[in-house]
């Protein structure tokens, strides 16, 4: 009898190793950045003309992923005015994101641009390293990859205490059944002035490939605030026709104080 309860308990230790063993571990990120209740506020401009608003949203779910607590990412777009005539715009994008690890376990989108329709419903299994595209396909990629919405919020935990000049950060995004390297380099620090004030910033531009869509690596610049909050605060984009410009005119529910803007 005792050798029979000893083996019971052999097994049963060596079947809970087993079963611990094929848990994933999960990547844990300190976000310090942004919280729920976090609502930003952008105006779209075509050279001096207002042509669209867009709206970053982070809000509450009972939706979990692989029963962890998720933040509800919305970030919607549209034309103003008289571009409504010209090519009207509305956009919805939805990203279920990790509250711990900042990465996503289901994505949404929806475009109307100009007639142009898109539809998008993408399962993220971050512990099976899959992702279904709800029609029939299902894609490798690793674990922590991100969304269109979600490697925005996952750049915004990223450690830029000692930062140089020139450093490029890598991360893995899938986007259009297609995974690919997303990589943003750093460029410099610089004081910006917007309608709602001046600002202390970080200027990144994305490493792309030149030639394919902008002539420079530098045609395309953002700048997120030097401060815990790490907000995208501006984004301009140079094309053939002349230049296209997103910048923060509202925000509320920031995580931290808005110590980057000068008073």
């Amino acid at each position: 009898m005792r050798n029979l309860l000893m083996l019971t308990a052999f097994l049963s230790l060596t079947a809970l190793l087993i079963s611990s063993s094929n848990e994933p571990i999960y990547p844990a990120v300190n976000n310090e950045a942004f919280q729920i209740g976090e609502r930003l506020r952008y105006r779209i401009s075509y050279g001096f003309i207002d042509a669209g608003e867009a709206v970053l949203e982070t809000k509450a779910t009972e939706i979990k992923g692989a029963n962890r607590k998720l933040f509800h990412v919305v970030g919607t777009g549209r034309t103003l005015g008289a571009f409504n005539a010209i090519f009207k715009v509305n956009d919805r994008y939805e990203s279920y994101m990790d509250q711990q690890s900042i990465m996503p376990w289901f994505f949404h989108r929806r475009v109307d641009e100009g007639g142009y329709k898109i539809k998008q419903d993408y399962t993220f299994r971050q512990h099976s390293e899959k992702i279904d595209n709800g029609k029939g396909k299902v894609f490798r990629a690793p674990l922590g990859v991100q969304d269109m919405i979600s490697c925005f919020y996952f750049a915004r935990t990223l450690d830029f205490q000692k930062i140089k000049k020139g450093k490029v950060f890598v991360i893995p995004t899938f986007m259009d059944d297609e995974l690919f390297e997303l990589k943003i380099k750093y460029v410099n620090e610089e004081v910006i002035e917007l309608r709602k004030g001046k600002y202390k910033c970080m200027r990144f531009v994305p490493v792309v490939q030149t030639g394919r869509y902008f002539k420079n690596e530098e045609d395309l610049s953002f700048w997120v605030t030097k401060d815990k909050n790490r907000i995208p605060v501006q984004i301009k984009a140079k094309i053939p026709v002349g230049s296209i410009k997103m910048h923060l005119v509202g925000y509320t529910g920031l995580k931290n104080e808005f110590a980057s803007k000068v008073k």
